[in-house]
């Protein structure tokens, strides 16, 4: 019989701050197989890394976690809705950072997409120590990087007329799967599991008001642009940016302005959309592989 490598993977719960966290982890055969965290983006979970921990989580130590009101992790009521909770990408962070914490990771790659990267950037930001190196994929830090939609739509405020209405209908089914296959070259290969499954979670009413909270909150990022961009300079971690050229969000401009601070990063851009993954997985993964093998060997 011939032989098949399947990685073997694991879903578990890590609580931190009183708020159980959700997180699969792949459980490479080396003990000592780089780490690699993947933080997923809007509206999406750790189920979004689920073919690429298919491929790559017999090489290294893959770990997906779901940000609180995202996937399996626990929707604390927020405080818009009179719970205690903050749905805010500086405590989405806080919470992250005590995750990695609590599984002890002392030094991984970090993989950072869409809402990853303002929650990785405030972590690396903060603990530069802990990042070996960076992937980013479609995760803006450059207001170059913002089309015009995004820049409209970041802007909102809670008190402008209709704008919580404007939010309501990006949480549709419609809207999701225009995520997922808006800008592919060919369609037939986003399989509709992703956005289905995300719509599955949206449509939770506990779900709602933890999405409406972030996406007013998202223009806390832009602030903090600058910030990360110095970490960039200051750190310069190796760097490799794998990018859908389509997307309607984050523009081929934000992937580019990497460069800008740092030199020598790796940049490889995809005729696809958003979610890179989900069309070009056979392109983007030896990428990873070829990446984490290079910079592991260095150390």
């Amino acid at each position: 019989m011939r032989a098949i490598s399947v990685p073997v993977l694991r879903h578990r719960f890590a609580v931190v701050d009183g708020v159980k966290i959700f997180y699969r982890e792949s459980a490479p055969g080396n003990e000592d197989a780089p780490t690699l965290l993947l933080l997923h983006g809007f509206p999406s979970s750790s189920h979004q890394y689920r073919r690429l921990m298919d491929v790559l989580g017999g090489h290294y130590r893959l770990i997906a976690p779901d940000y609180p009101g995202f996937g399996h992790s626990d929707a604390p009521t927020s405080t818009n809705e009179g719970g205690s909770f903050v749905y805010s990408f500086d405590r989405l962070a806080d919470l992250i950072e005590g995750f990695v914490d609590t599984l002890s990771l002392r030094h991984f790659f970090l993989y950072a997409f869409d809402f990853g990267a303002p929650v990785g950037f405030r972590l690396a930001s903060r603990r530069p120590e802990l990042i070996a190196g960076l992937i980013v994929q479609n995760g803006n830090a450059y207001y170059e990087g913002l089309s015009d939609a995004a820049r409209d739509f970041i802007a909102l405020r809670p008190e402008d007329d209709g704008a919580t209405d404007q939010i309501r209908q990006l949480l549709s089914l419609e809207m999701t799967r225009a995520q997922y296959e808006g800008g592919t070259s060919d369609p037939e290969l986003v399989a509709p599991d992703g956005w289905m499954m995300d719509q599955h979670f949206l449509d939770r009413p506990d779900r709602r008001q933890p999405q409406i909270d972030l996406a007013f909150d998202y223009k806390s990022n832009l602030t903090r642009y600058p910030e990360w961009q110095q970490w960039l300079r200051d750190a310069r971690p190796p760097v490799l940016i794998t990018w859908g050229r389509n997307d309607p969000f984050f523009t081929e401009a934000g992937a580019r302005a990497f460069l800008v601070d740092v030199a020598d990063a790796e940049l490889h851009l995809f005729d696809t959309g958003h979610f890179a993954l989900e069309e070009r997985l056979p392109e983007i993964a030896p990428l990873i592989a070829e990446f984490v093998d290079r910079i592991s060997a260095r150390n």
